[in-house]
């Protein structure tokens, strides 16, 4: 991050950033902890290394505006706000989860934080993010959707059909790749849209700044009434596809180190209170795993109830 560009955060404001960044960096090294010691139970889909994306499409967005992911969504959940506790219990099960311990990783939701899930199957979040983007258009409530999808999800048929009716309904909506770039390689994504009539930009994923400059143009865009963007967030995810995998992270492209740097340079903090705010928070994440592992499991009565067929 250019230390220039800091002039669009208020001390406070960068560091609540950096909090709210080394919240989901802690909370995700924790559950990648606990799922290697077989208290979370399924899949389990870290996000390490992608921070900068889920706290500044946060920031950029209004109040009312629904955001829809893929089953890679803790950190997106903790960036709307969602309880961690409730997350963490969702992780290993437990009835005063998000989703009351029904969900898992994969399956979490938190529609009183504008956060309508996970999806488990990939690319499902761009035709029900168009749904809630219609439901907006038909409102006119001034509201914009933006949908989360993976790199993998690119080639999905559901994605171009959710172009169609985005673009020629001009929904308010932004669909956003994060693309894991040493996942496959494909640097080309911001341009799927062309063929659409979608305008698409490609973003430094992995600087706070420059995600929150993207989203605030894509955002503001779709909610003139000119229909949908597509933004390529072109990240380097620490871990690989799930948690049994590892990866090592880099520190010159580690968002949170970016970050870090960007506020002792301009002097808003010393090395010392940043490292006790890692402290504190390493601190508040250890609780909160001990508590979830604690809580109850859902009712035997709950087993059945939920579900759609």
């Amino acid at each position: 991050m250019a230390t220039q560009r800091l002039a669009d955060f208020g001390s406070g404001d960068l560091l609540a950033s950096f909090r709210a960044m080394l919240l989901i960096r802690r909370f995700e090294e924790r559950a990648g902890q606990m799922f290697a010691m077989g208290l979370i139970g399924g899949f389990c889909h870290l996000c390490v290394g992608q921070e900068a994306v889920a706290v500044g499409l946060r920031q950029a967005a209004r109040p009312g505006d629904q955001f829809i992911a893929s089953y890679r969504m803790h950190g997106h959940l903790l960036a709307s706000g969602a309880d961690p506790r409730a997350v963490m219990a969702e992780l290993v099960g437990r009835r005063y989860g998000v989703s009351r311990g029904k969900g898992g990783s994969m399956h979490m939701y938190a529609p009183e934080r504008d956060f309508f899930g996970g999806q488990g199957i990939v690319g499902a979040q761009a035709p029900i993010g168009a749904g809630l983007a219609f439901a907006n258009a038909y409102r006119g409530d001034g509201k914009v959707c933006v949908a989360l999808l993976g790199d993998g999800a690119a080639d999905q048929g559901q994605l171009a059909e959710s172009f169609v009716m985005a673009e020629r309904w001009s929904l308010p909506i932004v669909f956003v790749i994060e693309n894991n770039l040493p996942h496959y390689e494909r640097p080309a994504l911001a341009r799927r849209g062309a063929a659409f009539n979608i305008p698409g930009e490609a973003v430094d994923g992995m600087c706070l700044t420059s995600v929150r400059e993207a989203a605030a143009r894509a955002l503001g865009w779709a909610r003139a009434g000119n229909g949908p963007t597509l933004l390529e967030m072109r990240i380097e995810r620490f871990r690989g596809h799930a948690a049994a995998e590892q990866r090592r992270p880099h520190g010159e492209r580690d968002p949170v180190e970016r970050l870090r740097a960007a506020i002792l340079g301009a002097g808003l903090a010393d090395e010392a209170d940043l490292r006790h705010v890692d402290a504190e928070i390493r601190a508040r994440v250890a609780e909160i795993a001990d508590q979830a592992v604690s809580c109850d499991e859902p009712e035997e009565s709950e087993l059945m109830t939920d579900i759609l067929l």
